[in-house]
């Protein structure tokens, strides 16, 4: 069983610029894909972007205009999400997800993104 636990989130002006970062741990052999989804109040989650870890090849939601970068850092089997050029409509729950090899996917707690006007 992966454990997954998030940081970075916060309070931020629009325009500014926030950091992301999911730690995995326990199993985290058997990941083949870590992302992020999103989900702001009264709306359906997002899939926000993902990144394999073998390769690196990575996929953004074309909402985002380019504004954020999802990296991994294999050493430390964490992944980043950079997010830059916030506005208040990415304000959210952010959630890192691992999908494993074989098995069903694994998430994290979440960690809330407000981005004032």
């Amino acid at each position: 069983q992966v454990q997954l636990v998030e940081s970075g989130g916060g309070l931020v002006q629009a325009g500014g610029s926030l950091r992301l970062s999911c730690a995995a741990s326990g199993g985290t052999f058997s990941i083949d894909t870590m992302g992020w989804f999103r989900q702001a109040p009264g709306k359906e989650q997002e899939l926000v972007a993902y990144i394999r870890l073998t390769g690196g090849t990575t996929q953004n939601a074309d909402s985002l205009e380019g504004r954020f970068t999802i990296s991994r850092d294999s050493a430390k089997n964490t992944v980043y999400l950079q997010m830059n050029s916030l506005k208040p409509e990415d304000t959210a729950v952010y959630y890192c997800y691992a999908d494993p090899v074989v098995g069903g996917r694994n998430w994290g707690q979440g960690t809330q993104v407000t981005v004032s006007s």
